[in-house]
């Protein structure tokens, strides 16, 4: 997770963990924030954020870069909440064949 510089980044049991601050841009705005993830995830998560402000950018009238954030936010969640839809359908057809295959496997000891 990505935090505020000021943020204190907390490992999976609760303790403090180390951060890193990093600087970088996004759409030409200087950032610095704190994370504990490695080098190539934070390059990764930039240069994609970078991407998609390029694209929102092209299909805002005036260039603006508050509107292209907020265009960027939108395509991302809707993004996120198909993948979500998506996976549950999935794992809902994998729970179905699991409640399938048992009562097969009980039904094959009698």
């Amino acid at each position: 997770m990505i935090h505020s510089e000021d943020e204190l980044v907390k490992g999976s049991k609760g303790f403090a963990k180390e951060a890193r601050a990093y600087e970088f841009l996004i759409a030409g705005i200087p950032y610095r924030l704190k994370t504990n993830h490695d080098d190539a995830t934070v390059q990764e998560l930039v240069a994609f954020i970078n991407k998609k402000m390029e694209e929102s950018l092209a299909l805002t009238k005036h260039g603006s870069y508050q509107n292209a954030a907020v265009l960027t936010a939108l395509n991302l969640a809707e993004e996120l909440i198909l993948l979500k839809r998506k996976a549950h359908r999935e794992l809902e057809k994998i729970e179905e064949r699991v409640l399938k295959l048992s009562v097969e496997i009980e039904n094959s000891k009698k």
